[in-house]
């Protein structure tokens, strides 16, 4: 074999060396010190929400979460009853739709075993009319529209209570009462309940004096939340939460959807999209 023919071959046997090499090094990252690690796996999570605000929410920090390779999926169902239920039979990893007295009124009964890990917003309730320019023009046996379900229920009547309309029983403290708990009512108030997950009270406003509406509901219905009579304060008790099952509130996924569903950026999100009708409430 020539000196030429010994220079070729070695040349090429270099060659193939370093393509090994690099195609080695491609196929996976290398940490500080030069060692091969395994690049990171994205971690699929799912979400059951209502539609607005809170999964307009959650697609806001899509991007962000995506950043630290968590997939935000985001599940709305035609009927937000059913997300507790999906939670419990393990077709979603958290839910966002309800706040604690909602919860609190139904996780015995269903035997739900959730936890809340971070509240997020407040809709203040507040009274709708397409008859009044005002609470003052309310005139005696008019009929008010309010939700039926327990807590929403309760939530609607201290509401009117703290306009003076009506006197609830004392003692209630479950955060749970009908018409029928009304100590006291001077206007002679008639009294229509309404389901409240069916979006049905803004349809049926036009047949009533006014209703209680829940805001995410106002906000679905296309109605102008500033045009509320009277609402809730900010201090409500009833913040939007974070839903999960016992036991996954300390998974890594779910540590960085709370800390994403608080930031500064969402506040600011939701303060610039929704104005009074969503709070932030971190």
């Amino acid at each position: 074999m020539g000196k030429k023919s010994l220079v070729m071959i070695v040349g090429l046997f270099t060659a193939v060396s370093l393509a090994v090499a690099g195609c080695s090094t491609s196929a996976s990252s290398s940490n500080s010190t030069g060692q091969a690690t395994e690049p990171k796996k994205e971690v699929t999570l799912k979400v059951g929400a209502a539609p607005v605000p809170h999964a307009e929410i959650l697609e806001f920090i899509k991007p962000k979460l995506k950043e630290q390779g968590v997939n935000l999926e985001v599940v709305v169902l035609d009927d937000e009853g059913q997300l507790n239920p999906a939670l419990k039979e393990k077709q979603i990893d958290a839910n966002f739709f309800q706040h604690v007295p909602y919860l609190d009124s139904v996780k015995n009964e269903q035997g739900y075993d959730f936890v809340v890990t971070t509240k997020v917003h407040v809709e203040p309730i507040g009274f709708y009319s397409d008859k009044l320019g005002s609470k003052d023009e309310i005139k005696e046996g008019a009929k008010i529209g309010i939700p039926n379900n327990p807590s929403n229920e309760y939530r609607a009547l201290i509401l009117l209570q703290e306009q003076g309309w009506i006197k609830l029983k004392d003692g209630l403290t479950n955060y749970a009462a009908t018409p029928k708990d009304i100590a006291d009512n001077p206007k002679k108030l008639e009294f229509v309940e309404v389901e409240a997950e069916a979006a049905t009270l803004p349809r049926v406003l036009p047949d009533l004096a006014g209703a209680v509406i829940n805001t995410n509901i106002v906000l679905e219905a296309k109605l102008d939340p500033k045009s509320a009579l009277f609402r809730e304060g900010a201090n409500s008790p009833y913040a939007n939460v974070i839903t999960v099952r016992k036991g996954d509130e300390n998974r890594e996924e779910i540590k960085k959807l709370d800390a994403a569903l608080t930031s500064a950026e969402v506040k600011k999100f939701i303060e610039d999209k929704y104005g009074v009708a969503v709070v932030p409430a971190f």
